[in-house]
């Protein structure tokens, strides 16, 4: 992950040495709990009924921002909503966004690759990513994070554009009370045809709106699991997981400048890269 003293790479934050991809380690999980947790260099954009969104960089970059999301959830313990944001069946049941999720492979018990698409609005194209996730339970408090990858089974296709997560994840803390606070913090380039100043300014306003909906499917997830192969879940009990192994070297770092920039709309603006405001995962 980034480090706070500077960025490893700015195409991809999490990548140690340019295409090398490697599985997150101690330092990288602490890093981003800091950056979940830390208000230092954070503007707030959104504060109200216990949800709050911050941005870091200026929302007229011809970067894509990072935004962070906190929200309270009461009555869903964080063991569960650690669950619900593992449990790929269950996705479609609350993610409306969602076109196609699954487990591409497993590269160690806390570590796989994955598939997500999702829609967006016309005319705009859908997207999708290949992401390296990674997952560390810490007492009461759970981490899940990832950084888009290329596999050479599952390239770019013509009918998505292929978005890029540099840095996705998600803390998750217990707070005493058979409740937790969730943390969501995104820096995801969704390539395409508006300039990223619009990306940066949606992302603030779509936010909050995905944290309920997250807070929505915890509430419901224990009464939905229990009619869903309740004993099944391979994030907690590894021996259950049945995925093909995925070796590292198959892997390399995806990077957004070398996807191509697909003008979707014939607006695009000339010399800046080009960016679309939905995001996911």
């Amino acid at each position: 992950l980034q480090a706070e003293a500077g960025v490893r790479d700015p195409q991809g934050p999490m990548s140690r040495g340019g295409d090398m991809v490697y599985i997150p380690d101690d330092s990288d999980f602490s890093s981003f709990r800091d950056q979940c947790e830390s208000l230092e260099g954070w503007h707030c954009r959104y504060n109200k009924a216990g949800v709050t969104v911050w941005s870091q960089g200026q929302e007229e970059s011809c970067t894509v921002q990072k935004i962070k999301t906190r929200i309270s959830c009461k009555d869903v313990p964080a063991e569960t909503l650690y669950d619900v944001l593992h449990d790929t069946r269950y996705r479609k049941k609350w993610d409306s966004n969602m076109i196609e999720t699954y487990d591409i492979g497993r590269l160690t018990v806390n570590a796989d690759v994955g598939y997500y698409s999702w829609k967006c609005p016309s005319p705009l194209k859908n997207r999708d990513f290949v992401t390296l996730r990674s997952w560390l339970p810490l007492g009461n408090d759970y981490m899940i994070i990832n950084y888009s990858v290329k596999h050479p089974k599952y390239p770019p296709r013509k009918d998505f554009v292929r978005a890029v997560s540099l840095q996705t994840g998600y803390l998750i803390k217990a707070n005493g009370a058979g409740g937790c606070i969730l943390y969501y913090l995104t820096q995801v380039d969704p390539r395409g045809s508006l300039p990223k100043w619009v990306v940066n300014r949606v992302s603030q306003f779509v936010a909050p709106k995905a944290m309920k909906k997250i807070y929505k499917a915890g509430l419901k997830y224990p009464e939905w699991k229990r009619k869903h192969d309740p004993g099944y879940k391979p994030w907690v009990y590894p021996e259950q997981n049945t995925l093909p192994s995925v070796s590292l070297a198959e892997l390399s770092v995806q990077h957004a400048d070398s996807l191509e920039n697909i003008d979707e709309t014939g607006r695009g603006c000339a010399g800046q890269e080009r960016g679309n405001p939905s995001w996911g995962g």
